[in-house]
C-alpha cells in the first residue's frame, strides 16, 4: 500500500504521516533523505529524531529507497524534495537524468510488500523560481510528483493541516 501526502510547506504533511503510520503499526520506520549539508543541518535532523519517541526507528538514505524498506514494514519516507535534490545534484542538474534514475528507484518500491507514507511538496505553486535551475528543478519535482501519484492507493494533499483527499 502506498499512501501519497502532498502539500506546500509547514502545511501539516509530517504530523499527517506520522500519525497514520502510528495508527497502522506500533513500530514504525521514518525513512529520511536528507544529506547532512552541515552542522546546522546535523542539529535540525537530530532535533527531528529526537520529537520521535522510541516507538520509531530512524533511517537515513539518500537515494536508494528499497534497499531500506522491507516486507511488512511501515515506512515513511520523507520526502521526494530532497530525495531529488540528491539525484539533481549527483547528475549536476541533469532534470532527464535525475526523474530517470528516481522512477527506477521509486519503481522497485512497488515491488516491496509494505506500506509506504511518501511526502512530497508542491513547490510549483508557490514563487516561481528566479534561477534555470531552480525553475528546472520544479518541473522535475512536478514530473515526479505525478509519476508517484499516480501509483498511490491513497493520495492526499494537505492544505493549512486539513487533509484533502486527490484519491
Amino acid at each position: 500500500m502506498i499512501y501519497y501526502i502532498t502539500g506546500g510547506e509547514r502545511s501539516g504533511k509530517s504530523s499527517y504521516a506520522q500519525d497514520l503510520a502510528l495508527s497502522l503499526s506500533n513500530s514504525p520506520k521514518y525513512l529520511a533523505t536528507s544529506r547532512v549539508w552541515d552542522n546546522d543541518h546535523r542539529k535540525r535532523i537530530d532535533r527531528h529524531i529526537a520529537d520521535r519517541d522510541e516507538r520509531w526507528t530512524s533511517i537515513e538514505e539518500e537515494k536508494i529507497l528499497a534497499s531500506v524498506v522491507k516486507p511488512k514494514d511501515v515506512v515513511i519516507i520523507d520526502c521526494v524534495t530532497l530525495w531529488l535534490t540528491n539525484f539533481y545534484v549527483d547528475t549536476k542538474n541533469d532534470t532527464d537524468k535525475s526523474l530517470e534514475l528516481a522512477k527506477i528507484e521509486f519503481n522497485k518500491l512497488l515491488d516491496i510488500d509494505a506500506t509506504i507514507i511518501i511526502i512530497s511538496n508542491e513547490i510549483g505553486m508557490g514563487v516561481h523560481a528566479q534561477t534555470e535551475i531552480g525553475r528546472k528543478f520544479t518541473e522535475l519535482q512536478g514530473w515526479m510528483n505525478q509519476h508517484i501519484a499516480k501509483h498511490a492507493d491513497k493520495a492526499t494533499m494537505m492544505v493549512s493541516g486539513i487533509p484533502l483527499t486527490l484519491k
